[in-house]
């Protein structure tokens, strides 16, 4: 089965398992993020197009990295001017693995909704404290 989805301005055909780049997502590796912009889904001559979206269809998605892209030098030059600009550009990205791909209404299975809960369910490291304040209390 294969959709097509709208995020960050552009359009992707995806299937399950499929990992791609796409604009900056908010969110952690691990997380499950869920896109509602379906365009069309459907298997060989089963497709359903939307008309912008299909009702009821989402994707569900694993994030699997967070980062930038490689740099995009913009170099700008007026001749026999003795000016010149140069910046460079990186732009952020969100590497996603395509879970599965849901209809009618439906939710993300409990495979995926368990790897959420496990990240956040997760004890959270204290910190310690600072080692002059323990010298102080062991000379009282």
């Amino acid at each position: 089965m294969f959709a097509v989805i709208k995020t960050g301005g552009k359009q992707y055909r995806v299937a399950a398992n499929d990992v791609l780049k796409i604009e900056k997502v908010s969110g952690e590796v691990g997380d499950i993020v869920e896109i509602g912009q379906v365009l069309a889904h459907g298997e060989g001559d089963d497709v359903v197009i939307g008309a912008p979206f299909v009702e009821g269809a989402t994707v569900a998605a694993e994030i699997v990295e967070q980062g930038k892209a490689r740099t995009v030098i913009a170099f700008k030059k007026r001749r026999r001017q003795n000016s010149r600009r140069k910046i460079g550009h990186r732009q952020q990205f969100t590497a996603v693995r395509i879970s599965e791909i849901l209809t009618g209404g439906a939710k993300p299975s409990k495979k995926a909704a368990a790897k959420a809960e496990v990240k956040e369910d997760a004890p959270k490291k204290e910190k310690a404290a600072p080692k002059k304040a323990k010298a102080e209390d062991a000379a009282e």
